[in-house]
């Protein structure tokens, strides 16, 4: 884990944990999409406003700031619940009910199951009106809207059973097991590969028990070893010919370390306080097809930064072609990985010029949400495409987001004009 001082601290665009230390004393843990850009957050002038003054005074208390980069906004989410709860900083607990917080807990059972829990209930380690025992838990995860989607992720990853599904040996030994031909019937989540056939007896004790022990490195973090450990296995049963077994694993493997978050992305970036939220709006202004130039507005906080607009002259394309426009704009916007990149981009046009950000930005190894601005015969706003929490939350500032990259790349546009 990297150290660095505080304003000078030279952290990362990427996913990652940050912890504000005093000496030895870890006084904050946190997660972040950037690590650069949240961090940068705790210095603005209007911290106290949007943080509080127990912000103030951990910020003010610290000396350095340590940080570990993680592969995924999914991993940074474990990590900072697992490091919480290891360390127990002050500022992470003052002023916080954590009782009521969410856990992910494993049942002890032949198959156990993987459920969500109160902190309360997972203290007495029997959940009230429950005839099971917890055997681990992991937690608490402050933010409920976020686990619930990092759950989603990590169960195609890691298929497991939860509460709705009935084990084969229940089903065979009572009156379910009067119903189809091999007296099992699979759950709901079964038939989507969400649950690994507990339900349907395709799976052994013992392989699911595996299963479950890797579920459980990877919820504490250790994915590396999992991966490793999937790895070596998945080469054994390639070696044996085993290779529908190989097969499964090499999926699983490759889901692993392709870690699609982009919805725990969006749930992350929004549940941050407004104030933060970096919306950019690119635009192309043309003469005819000639002297193409593109321009990027931004706005922080609300309000428009003027010092971070930026214009670019278009090189690589020749005639009206907005959308190869749009993508080589967007490039040679992100290959600028000093400047804080946004939490929404706001392009000028239709479903086209949406589909052509999202796929440059995922070519770059982006994931951010997309709004497109689609305007009527006399050029004004007609109708938001995209998300719709950030764009009915930010409408107002992508309104005006948009019509200043609109201004700006026009004046510029007229300049060149002027100068030739």
């Amino acid at each position: 884990m990297k150290s660095q001082g505080l304003k000078k601290s030279k952290l990362p665009d990427a996913p990652g944990v940050y912890i504000f230390k005093q000496g030895k004393k870890i006084l904050y843990i946190g997660k972040a999409t950037s690590l650069r850009g949240r961090v940068r957050s705790y210095f603005s002038a209007d911290l106290i406003e949007t943080r509080g003054p127990r912000i103030v005074g951990m910020v003010t208390k610290a000396d350095h700031i340590s940080f570990q980069k993680t592969d995924s906004v999914l991993e940074a989410l474990l990590l900072e619940a697992e490091l919480i709860k290891k360390w127990g900083p002050p500022y992470n607990t003052e002023g916080k009910d954590g009782k009521s917080f969410n856990c992910v807990v494993i049942t002890d059972e032949d198959f156990p199951r993987v459920l969500v829990a109160r902190q309360k209930d997972v203290d007495s380690s029997i959940i009230h009106n429950s005839n099971f025992i917890i055997q681990a838990s992991y937690g608490p995860f402050p933010h409920g809207s976020q686990l619930k989607v990092a759950l989603k992720i990590i169960r195609k990853i890691f298929p497991w059973r939860d509460d709705k599904c009935i084990p084969f040996y229940i089903q065979r030994n009572s009156a379910l097991g009067q119903r189809g031909s091999a007296g099992c019937r699979p759950c709901f989540n079964r038939q989507i590969g969400l649950c690994p056939g507990v339900c349907a007896g395709d799976i052994s004790s013992r392989e699911y028990k595996k299963q479950i022990r890797r579920l459980c490195l990877f919820l504490s973090g250790k994915v590396a070893k999992v991966s490793r450990e999937i790895e070596r296995e998945m080469k054994q049963f390639a070696k044996e010919q085993k290779f529908e077994r190989a097969g499964k694993l090499k999926q699983q493997l490759f889901a692993l370390k392709h870690i699609e978050d982009v919805a725990l992305l969006k749930a992350t970036n929004y549940s941050l306080r407004a104030t933060h939220f970096r919306i950019e709006a690119y635009d192309l202004s043309h003469f005819g097809g000639k002297d193409i130039v593109g321009a990027m507005a931004v706005l922080e906080s609300g309000e428009i930064r003027k010092s971070e607009y930026r214009l670019f002259k278009i090189r690589g394309t020749r005639g009206v072609h907005e959308v190869k426009g749009l993508e080589e704009l967007l490039q040679r916007r992100f290959a600028h990985t000093e400047w804080r990149f946004p939490d929404l981009i706001v392009v000028d046009g239709n479903t086209v010029q949406k589909r052509a950000a999202e796929k440059t930005l995922l070519s770059l190894g982006r994931s951010i949400p997309v709004i497109a601005l689609v305007k009527n015969e006399r050029h004004r706003p007609r109708e938001l495409l995209g998300d719709k929490e950030p764009g009915v939350k930010h409408r107002s500032e992508i309104l005006l987001a948009n019509s200043e990259a609109h201004r700006f790349a026009l004046k510029f546009q007229r300049k060149r004009r002027r100068i030739a």
